[in-house]
């Protein structure tokens, strides 16, 4: 219960956080003095530079705030929905899909089946009973994704027994 309160919390912080951010006015310090330092920073195309902000393994977002080249922010993205995990495929590399969904919340290598399973909980709705985790997993040897899936959070199922 005291987790789900810190989860609720968490997730009250960044709505606030996030409304008091704007497109195209914000700067990347406004940004780093609301989300702090990033993950990861990306480089993207025409000199924008992206900021990872993950919310794993507790929560259910990460995301991708986009910085253009005259310092303000230009976009600010959930990363962690159906559409972009539907757009991780097979072949697809692991700095790709990382590029694409941000920091896992679970690594798991398999040395004996030459695989790395990537795991990251996400929200199928509105409801905590929505909880889900994608799983892509990589060949070891090439680090590409050779499958994907998600099921139904294994916390969420512990929780109901």
């Amino acid at each position: 219960m005291a987790l789900l309160a810190s989860l609720m919390s968490l997730l009250g912080c960044d709505a606030q956080r996030i409304a008091e951010l704007e497109e195209g006015i914000s700067t990347e310090a406004d940004v780093r003095a609301r989300f702090g330092e990033p993950e990861n920073i990306w480089d993207g195309a025409g000199g924008v530079r992206i900021l990872e902000y993950t919310r794993q393994p507790a929560g259910h977002e990460n995301y991708m705030i986009s910085i253009g080249p005259d310092g303000r922010m230009t976009a600010l993205r959930q990363v962690l929905n159906t559409e972009n995990l539907a757009r991780i495929q097979p072949g697809q590399t692991m700095e790709e899909v990382r590029r694409s969904l941000g920091k896992p919340m679970k690594v798991t290598p398999y040395a004996l089946r030459n695989e790395t399973e990537y795991d990251w909980r996400w929200r199928d709705g509105p409801n905590v009973s929505d909880s889900k985790v994608f799983t892509a997993v990589f060949d070891s040897t090439t680090l590409r994704v050779k499958r994907t899936g998600s099921v139904t959070d294994p916390d969420l199922r512990a929780e109901n027994r």
